[in-house]
């Protein structure tokens, strides 16, 4: 299956947010990667590059590769709406995304492992597609013998978010997808409209 397995530490570093979870090399290192760190000079970034580090910054926040990316963005022009709206909505409304998003682990790459070990079911069903879309009214719950799993009982013990487009049965150990989120519900720092422009050229 494939997946982004290179250093995450710089990467959150070049985007100056812990876009894969609590970085300390992030918190100790507060400026870009490179051999001469703050001392190093940069030129202004040109427009293209500052939409492509956008783009990339979405990829690596979701945990998704380029083609897939590039497929879901032609997905969401399609679509009636606002294109970069669709996308991020597209983005959260993946099923590793919802597994994070309910709380059952404290970052995506950990939702997505529940979903690719067969912990995760949709509607009663194991489903071990972390790509899977999820619809509304569709329930998102731990399969029955996972429901002991330490992981997920520490996760969900330590987690504090909560979102209005997902209610979350903690006796049942299963969500229930409202709604698609709106931008407004989305808390990721992304400015998808540059990512429209990049795509757009």
């Amino acid at each position: 299956m494939a997946r982004y397995r290179g250093p995450k530490s710089k990467i959150a570093r070049r985007f100056k947010e812990a876009i894969f979870g609590p970085d300390k090399a992030l918190e100790r290192r507060t400026y870009g990667p490179g051999q001469h760190g703050n001392a190093r000079r940069r030129k202004k970034d040109s427009e293209y590059s500052i939409q492509l580090a956008e783009k990339q910054k979405a990829k690596y926040t979701y945990g998704i590769l380029e083609k897939q990316f590039s497929n879901m963005y032609k997905a969401a022009n399609a679509n009636t709406g606002i294109t970069g709206e669709v996308l991020l909505q597209m983005c959260e409304t993946r099923l590793d995304n919802v597994v994070y998003r309910l709380g059952l682990s404290p970052t995506r790459s950990g939702a997505r492992q529940l979903v690719s070990h067969r912990h995760v079911t949709i509607n009663g069903k194991v489903v071990n597609i972390p790509s899977c879309k999820v619809r509304p009214g569709d329930v998102v719950g731990v399969r029955e013998r996972s429901k002991s799993l330490e992981v997920i009982a520490n996760s969900l013990g330590s987690n504090t978010q909560s979102h209005d487009w997902l209610n979350w049965d903690s006796s049942a150990m299963s969500g229930t997808l409202v709604s698609v989120p709106t931008r407004e519900q989305i808390p990721e720092n992304i400015k998808e409209s540059l990512i429209v422009e990049l795509y757009s050229k």
